[in-house]
């Protein structure tokens, strides 16, 4: 296993965004996740939850407080020093999943150790190992990334992320497109995964059946109780 550094992998103090001056505000007064620890995100539409996850990925700042994560000030960097930080210790899976539609299955998971910027031995072993654990067969590994459906897509964009072993990863609701027993089957794969390299998970979805593969909730409509133990 990878190890990873002494920092929490998330620590926020009284942060606050908005979109503009005198609208909807996010606010969390304290939340702070150690590394290797996975977190269940659930609330409605509107709460927030797409917004905390561009926060904490780097791609927005807060207005205000204190966002660190793997021990970088997030509040404080230029969004030039978030984009690398991003490319090295964190994998992000929107449900908008950014796969390159004409690029191969496996050159779309691949992609990921070239933003990282990362020595590509064994990236091709690791990006097979992590398409068959994910239930998708070679044939389909030399396929454009549009010819699959959205559930397999989601997939690929899971082994991209990982595909690296940052310290975290990041998925808004990816298991939107998959039934029942492909959705448990996606869950056991993606946490072993997980635990394998010490990555720590933040996961957002409006199934509450998933809830019950997770330790640690965050719930959005009362942000103030912050992480709470399931």
């Amino acid at each position: 296993m990878t190890t990873k550094p002494k920092n929490p992998a998330i620590e926020l103090k009284a942060v606050t965004f908005w979109y503009r001056p005198n609208d909807w505000q996010l606010t969390l007064p304290a939340l702070r996740l150690e590394n290797g620890q996975h977190l269940f995100i659930r609330g409605a539409s509107g709460t927030g939850k797409t917004t905390l996850l561009n926060l904490l990925a780097g791609i927005t700042r807060p207005n205000q407080g204190e966002l660190w994560v793997q021990g970088q000030p997030l509040h404080q960097l230029s969004a030039a020093k978030r984009d690398k930080l991003r490319a090295a210790e964190i994998g992000v899976v929107f449900q908008q999943l950014n796969l390159i539609p004409y690029l191969s299955v496996l050159d779309n998971v691949l992609l990921r150790a070239s933003f990282a910027k990362k020595p590509n031995s064994a990236h091709l072993q690791r990006a097979a190992a992590l398409l068959e654990a994910l239930g998708l067969a070679a044939s389909l590994w030399q396929q454009p990334a549009s010819a699959l459906s959205v559930g397999q897509q989601q997939r690929v964009a899971i082994a991209r992320a990982l595909l690296t072993e940052p310290a975290l990863l990041i998925a808004d609701e990816p298991t939107s497109a998959l039934d029942a027993d492909n959705r448990d089957a996606f869950m056991r794969v993606l946490l072993a995964e997980a635990d394998k390299c010490g990555t720590t998970v933040i996961f957002v979805s409006h199934d509450q059946q998933l809830k019950s593969y997770f330790n640690y909730e965050l719930q959005m409509a009362n942000l103030v109780q912050g992480v709470m133990a399931c």
